[in-house]
């Protein structure tokens, strides 16, 4: 990768799988491995704004603003502790139904983007939990999707649409779209079906499935109220390490020191 900016979409429509918790955690650590991080909330509910320490209700300028392009990008970023954000408040819930007026809504995202060309080694996207114009957007500005997994009865059920939709993104606008990997969260060892699901997972995705392995944490699940990572909140918890260990990898498969 060396040099050039990738863009990653944190994507399942599945709700309560840890996707924000993910998005947030990835994009500190990958800024504490000394990489220039822009994390993009997408979310209406403006969760992963709130994690880095930002109340969405303050946001002059949100993800809606940026989406329906009555602002530049740049206008668009703040700076939260360890990265650059993009917020998202309730706001974002009219601009995705504005969007459905425009002549190709589904590039919304994609056109804005071009104006942060380079500008930082990752930019994180925090989809909402379904597959909506939002995710779509997001879909089709990435260069992949990362794609967290708990370990239960219905996850790779759940799984089938999101990879459809991601066929269909790379069919239609997005032809170099790719999975950056699937990652097991929220993961409690003792119980045999996580411990079944999750090498299920691995049987059918193979080398897509992340070494890295989120367990179910307390210091994880408190963190956000702080308005913190897991790694800022208690860097030595099982949950953090894990996430370090994350970005660790995310930057090994991208060849990147």
């Amino acid at each position: 990768m060396n040099n050039q900016q990738k863009i990653i979409a944190v994507a399942n429509q599945k709700g309560g799988v840890g996707k924000t918790t993910t998005t947030v955690n990835l994009a500190v650590g990958l800024s504490m491995l000394k990489k220039k991080v822009l994390l993009i909330d997408l979310d209406p509910q403006g969760n992963a704004t709130m994690a880095c320490g930002v109340d969405s209700r303050d946001l002059a300028v949100s993800a809606c603003e940026l989406l329906l392009q009555e602002c530049e990008a740049t206008d668009a970023v703040i700076q939260a502790d360890h990265l650059d954000l993009i917020g998202s408040n309730t706001n974002l819930t009219a601009a995705e139904l504005a969007l459905m007026e425009y002549e190709e809504p589904q590039l919304m995202l994609t056109t804005q983007l071009e104006a942060l060309s380079n500008r930082y080694d990752y930019i994180l996207i925090d989809c909402p939990p379904s597959l909506s114009i939002l995710t779509v957007n997001a879909l089709a500005a990435a260069d992949s999707v990362l794609i967290p997994m708990q370990c239960e009865y219905y996850a790779l059920e759940g799984l089938t649409s999101l990879l459809d939709t991601i066929d269909r993104i790379k069919q239609t606008v997005n032809p170099n779209l790719e999975i950056e990997g699937l990652l097991r969260t929220m993961f409690d060892g003792r119980n045999n079906l996580a411990n079944e699901v999750a090498a299920q997972i691995s049987e059918h995705f193979g080398s897509k499935v992340f070494t890295t392995v989120v367990p179910r944490n307390v210091k994880v699940a408190e963190a956000p109220s702080f308005g913190q990572s897991a790694l800022e909140y208690d860097h030595l918890s099982r949950g953090a390490v894990a996430y370090k260990g994350l970005a660790s990898e995310v930057l090994r498969r991208n060849n990147v020191r």
